[in-house]
């Protein structure tokens, strides 16, 4: 049995920073929502649902459109993982758990996962594609294997 646990730290950001953050968390909703939409609609023109891998696929095949170019500028991994986090919300739904997923929208709670090539030393925090970050550490980050 795997155990999670998760640590909330408080950072401070500059202002270059806060954008790059910003960034992520926009192409991050834009790649949930986009893939929301193309479940809904082939489910509806075909009668069969997108997978993951399916989905995952159409992922590298959609940054490398020249309108979409944008996407390349935040961590690949954390797009995967929204992906990762809509088939979550299917299965949840087909298990009767919760309602249907529903569109993400800006107002409410941003946040995007990081799930590899992060670092924290000496009070910073350093992630993929920004430069490291001040953090606040209130207790040691231990590994747990």
């Amino acid at each position: 049995m795997k155990i999670h646990k998760a640590y909330k730290y408080r950072i401070y950001p500059n202002k270059e920073q806060i954008e790059i953050l910003n960034q992520h968390f926009g192409c991050v909703r834009f790649v949930y929502n986009h893939y929301l939409g193309e479940r809904i609609n082939f489910y509806r023109d075909t009668g069969k649902g997108l997978s993951f891998y399916a989905t995952e696929k159409l992922l590298t095949v959609f940054k490398k459109q020249e309108e979409y170019d944008w996407l390349q500028d935040v961590n690949s991994q954390s797009l995967q993982f929204a992906l990762r986090n809509l088939e979550r919300a299917y299965v949840n739904f087909f298990e009767h758990r919760t309602k249907f997923p529903k569109f993400k929208k800006k107002r409410n709670r941003q946040s995007f996962t990081v799930p590899q090539h992060f670092s924290v030393t000496d009070n910073l925090l350093s992630i993929p594609k920004c430069k490291d970050i001040e953090i606040k550490l209130h207790r040691c980050i231990v590994n747990i294997v």
